[in-house]
């Protein structure tokens, strides 16, 4: 475990596990969660062998709850304060929901030789309000509603999400694991409410056109077919047509959540991509 700490003084939390010669792996989590929603993933990436790196975004979990910098170009230059501070190489930088969007944010931005491959997952590129420009995507009411809910009891609405349609529990005959659910609730109520406040504007308003273009290492895009967070329709199919180097692995049925929900299947995906 570490920290390190960026130019306007916030402290940026890490777990760093494995070799330090092996190739490097840096998770990015999705909203309002933390590095821990990687534990899965970074016990079977430690376990083949590579250096596996997650981060809590600044005012989520064990960073600071920082009341200002809850936007894209803040988040990508704290990643990029974390591979300088780490001095990662040729690393592949995995991102679900928000944090695919940091992916984005960060690798079209990224210095020559800091990045491998990127994976987005459930990603929120290229941007998901409906606009002029995007008239698939969802209202602003709909983020508008993510707000008050939480201004209003988001101890409740951190029990609503994962309960619901985060992880598809919501669909009939659906396997539900309470211990998922306590557990996406742990993190989010670890982390601050006007910096999880200012991140829905971030995650749903941002447009990373520009970002996806700008690529130019591999990328790979999966995503459920049965999202019910980031609709697939106005996301990775979108997406697709804006990398230069992709590939789209779409998943019947399976959820937002799936790299929770469907380990064994996301993880040997990933794995086959960074061997590829």
């Amino acid at each position: 475990m570490g920290t390190v700490t960026t130019k306007d003084g916030t402290t940026i939390f890490y777990k760093d596990w494995g070799a330090k010669t092996a190739q490097p792996i840096v998770f990015h989590h999705g909203w309002p969660l933390t590095a821990d929603d990687w534990d899965n993933q970074m016990m079977f990436f430690l376990l083949h062998g590579y250096r596996v790196i997650a981060h809590d975004r600044r005012g989520h979990g064990r960073s600071t709850q920082t009341d200002t910098g809850n936007e894209m170009d803040t988040y990508a230059a704290d990643v990029a304060a974390l591979t300088d501070h780490l001095d990662l190489r040729n690393a592949i930088h995995v991102g679900h929901s928000t944090g695919g969007g940091e992916v984005a944010h960060y690798v079209a931005r990224a210095r020559a030789g800091r990045v491998a491959k990127a994976v987005l997952i459930g990603a929120v590129p290229p941007i998901m309000l409906k606009t002029p420009a995007n008239p698939g995507g969802l209202p602003i009411e709909v983020f508008d509603g993510f707000r008050a809910a939480l201004v209003a009891n988001r101890a409740q609405f951190f029990r609503d999400v994962p309960a619901g349609p985060f992880y598809g529990f919501n669909r009939p005959g659906a396997k539900v694991s309470e211990g998922l659910i306590d557990n996406w609730w742990r993190q989010g109520m670890m982390g601050g409410a006007k910096a999880h406040y200012d991140c829905i504007k971030a995650f749903s308003e941002t447009d990373f056109t520009e970002d996806l273009k700008a690529i130019e290492v591999p990328v790979l895009i999966m995503h459920g077919e049965d999202d019910q967070i980031v609709p697939i329709a106005d996301s990775a199919q979108l997406a697709i047509k804006l990398v230069k180097k992709g590939t789209l692995k779409t998943y019947p049925g399976l959820p937002h959540g799936m790299a929770s929900t469907h380990p064994d299947v996301v993880n040997a995906d990933l794995l086959a991509f960074f061997k590829a």
